[in-house]
């Protein structure tokens, strides 16, 4: 086997599934890496919606929206992430979460949702949230 060979052989036997991809992302998120998570597995055309809202399309714009969310918030009490399964043939990946914060002017409320994401390859494409 040459060279090539085996890298290719090591980087199939070591590729991160779509699972894995998104507990890494969510560790990222819990460690206060919002951000940097954001960063490194979302793509540049990324279309992220909430739940009865229009999608909102790029990365730029998607952005600003976790800068402004992130600036909203004064206290962050908790967070975990409560499964996660995924459809690794066709890159779908959903995670059920939850975060305890207190917004800035004392409202502290438990935000629980699901979220739907696509992915192609190592990123995140199109990402959409159910929530209450």
């Amino acid at each position: 086997m040459t060279l090539k060979n085996q890298f290719y052989h090591l980087f199939k036997i070591y590729k991160m599934s779509y699972t894995q991809k998104a507990q890494e992302l969510y560790t990222m998120i819990g460690s206060g890496q919002l951000l940097d998570a954001f960063e490194k597995f979302y793509s540049e055309d990324v279309v992220m919606q909430e739940m009865g809202e229009e999608p909102r399309v790029g990365k730029a714009i998607n952005r600003e929206f976790e800068l402004k969310f992130i600036g909203s918030v004064e206290t962050i009490h908790g967070g975990g992430v409560d499964h996660i399964t995924a459809d690794e043939t066709n890159g779908v990946v959903m995670v059920e979460n939850w975060m305890d914060l207190t917004f800035k002017g004392g409202t502290r409320v438990k935000l629980e949702q699901v979220c739907v994401q696509e992915w192609d390859g190592e990123q995140i494409v199109k990402e959409r949230f159910y929530h209450r």
